[in-house]
């Protein structure tokens, strides 16, 4: 296959930075997070050794306006003050009235898994239990991480869309361009041909020569038919997919090298589905010349039809060197090839057909050194 490494290094790249960068925004934040939670328990501490000092503090002690102003800076973080007796007494989540006893012990589990309770003591003499939960910051902060990937995913997500749709775009017109183009620049030649075989005809020449070109005629005309279909939506007619899949099976056979062996199988008699026989044939055409390729002209082609639910697959199957795995999606990409000459268009057009215009699916269902297996599959009606 034909592989451009340096856009493929150059994209391992640009995912390997920028999975760094979100890296080490995650940590940095991390660290943030870890460090303003540590401060946010040395002031809940402090909070509650200035409470145990003004509550236990003799009545003729001068305490000072340190402790009292400390225990007015605490208005973010939640918290309750349970008794040894576990009463509660005292918290700042809303008025006492509008919360009750089981409200509170809910909430006081949820501040425990939050954060270790702090133990309140007096010189040395255990007083209360303070359980706090985090405040409005530490919690916005706890989930900014997931929102920062949530950004970079959607912004991801629109750059992604807006340039596979831009080249899908361009890939399209070049496409249908150079179907159109192909198909006009044959039908000249084609037209003169008729003329030529007419004459022949007229000449007294072996019939069967004669008739060996206008096979010939039929088929030009057919190619012509496929490629101006590129680029407009084609119509889909009902069709017996065994007969029509053999027919194409039986006209590859006639027109190969005897050194290809072909075999064609089906577990179904009849089974119709919606076709564009033209651009079906071709699809089949190509996938089974791209097998008699992998083959280099010599091995064994066979074409198998089985019914799985609703679907009909056709599996088409080559003896030839096989396909990389990590290559299974590639290979339908445009540009992509094995061959020394060749564009790589051939299985991007079958996948379009398959794909876009029959609604099917097209796949690498296996493949080793012993050869691989193509699978399309087809609704059935």
């Amino acid at each position: 296959m034909k592989f451009n490494p340096k856009r493929r290094t150059s994209n391992v790249i640009l995912l390997i930075s920028a999975f760094v960068i979100v890296s080490l925004i995650l940590w940095n934040t991390n660290i943030f997070f870890e460090k303003f939670k540590q401060e946010e328990r040395i002031k809940i501490e402090n909070w509650a050794a200035a409470q145990a000092e003004i509550d236990n503090a003799p009545v003729d002690e001068e305490l000072g306006n340190l402790p009292v102003q400390i225990l007015r800076t605490n208005t973010s973080t939640p918290m309750i003050l349970v008794n040894k007796d576990e009463s509660i007494k005292t918290h700042n989540l809303i008025s006492e009235s509008d919360l009750d006893t089981t409200q509170i012990w809910k909430k006081i589990r949820k501040f425990k898994n939050e954060n270790e309770p702090i133990l309140m003591t007096y010189k040395g003499e255990e007083l209360a239990t303070l359980y706090y939960g985090n405040s409005d910051v530490l919690n916005k902060l706890k989930y900014y991480p997931i929102a920062l990937l949530l950004i970079i995913f959607l912004f991801g997500a629109v750059i992604f869309f807006f340039f596979k749709t831009n080249k899908a775009s361009e890939q399209n017109k070049l496409w249908a361009g150079m179907a159109k183009e192909t198909a006009h620049q044959i039908g000249t030649p084609l037209t003169s041909l008729l003329g030529w075989n007419e004459i022949l005809k007229s000449e007294n020449i072996n019939p069967e020569i004669t008739k060996e070109i206008e096979k010939d005629i039929d088929r030009l005309q057919t190619i012509t038919e496929r490629f101006s279909k590129v680029g407009s939506i084609p119509n889909l007619e009902v069709y017996d997919i065994v007969s029509e899949t053999e027919k194409a099976y039986q006209y590859l056979k006639r027109r190969s090298s005897k050194l290809i062996h072909f075999s064609f199988s089906s577990e179904i008699e009849e089974l119709s589905v919606l076709l564009n026989l033209p651009l079906y044939n071709w699809s089949i055409e190509n996938l089974v010349k791209n097998g008699i390729d992998a083959m280099k002209g010599k091995g064994n082609i066979a074409i198998q039809l089985e019914k799985r639910g609703n679907f009909v697959n056709i599996l088409i199957s080559d003896t030839g060197h096989g396909i990389p795995k990590s290559d299974y999606q590639a290979i339908f990409n445009p540009g992509v090839t094995s061959k020394k000459r060749g564009w790589g268009l051939g299985l991007s057009l079958v996948k379009r057909i398959i794909e876009e215009y029959h609604k099917g699916k097209i796949k690498v269902l296996s493949s080793s050194k012993e050869g691989t297996i193509m699978q399309i599959s087809l609704k059935i009606i």
